[in-house]
């Protein structure tokens, strides 16, 4: 089920990619970035894929997806600044989003400051919930976006630049179909990880609220 799952949204990146260039990067890095689960590991290579053909530039396909991470980040920092702590906290349920990390998040914010949005842009999972908490601490908008900007960059251009250098050796090197099954086993891995983790995290905050 995982690798159809996986190949649908392969199958939905490389077409949004191959029809708008830059700007399907840009897209897909925003919706990444606003806190909906399409993995920016699917994205960028396939767009350094498209730089190893020559239909994209490595540096300009870097800077489109850290753009977008800029226009993603949007809506989420804007959720956490208007609608708080309580409309983050309803919102994170959907996206696995415990009370216990955004306790630590924001520990975690309040300790090194706007400093943390940039190093959490070079982390996966993490990054794509950081507008969150700083939208919460109120982080002036400019600092934010020049943060979310630097730390994107790197991270979208590592992965592209993979992406070019695996080449056509992406279906035709039997080492990487090899790669793919053991990420599928990894993605079952982890749903099924995630499900328990979510049902336990529920029933633990059910019975810490009985309990008061």
């Amino acid at each position: 089920m995982s690798e159809k799952l996986i190949t649908l949204v392969a199958g939905f990146i490389i077409s949004v990619i191959s029809a708008g260039g830059y700007i399907g990067v840009a897209l897909l890095m925003g919706i990444e970035s606003a806190c909906i689960p399409l993995p920016s590991e699917i994205i960028m290579p396939f767009a350094g894929y498209l730089v190893h053909t020559g239909q994209l530039k490595l540096v300009w396909v870097a800077t489109a997806g850290a753009i977008g991470c800029n226009l993603g980040s949007i809506p989420a920092y804007w959720l956490g600044a208007w609608g708080g702590r309580p409309a983050v906290e309803r919102f994170g349920r959907f996206v696995l989003l415990s009370r216990h990390d955004l306790d630590r998040t924001e520990q975690f914010f309040h300790r090194f400051g706007g400093i943390t949005v940039l190093v959490a842009r070079l982390l996966p999972v993490v990054r794509t919930f950081i507008a969150l908490p700083a939208g919460i601490a109120r982080m002036p908008q400019v600092r934010f976006h020049l943060y979310t900007f630097i730390g994107s960059w790197p991270w979208c251009y590592v992965l592209a630049y993979v992406g070019m250098k695996l080449g056509d050796r992406w279906e035709s090197d039997p080492r990487f179909k090899e790669i793919f099954h053991r990420f599928h086993l990894g993605v079952e891995l982890v749903l099924v990880a995630g499900i328990v983790w979510f049902v336990w995290t529920h029933w633990r905050n059910r019975m810490q609220a009985e309990e008061v």
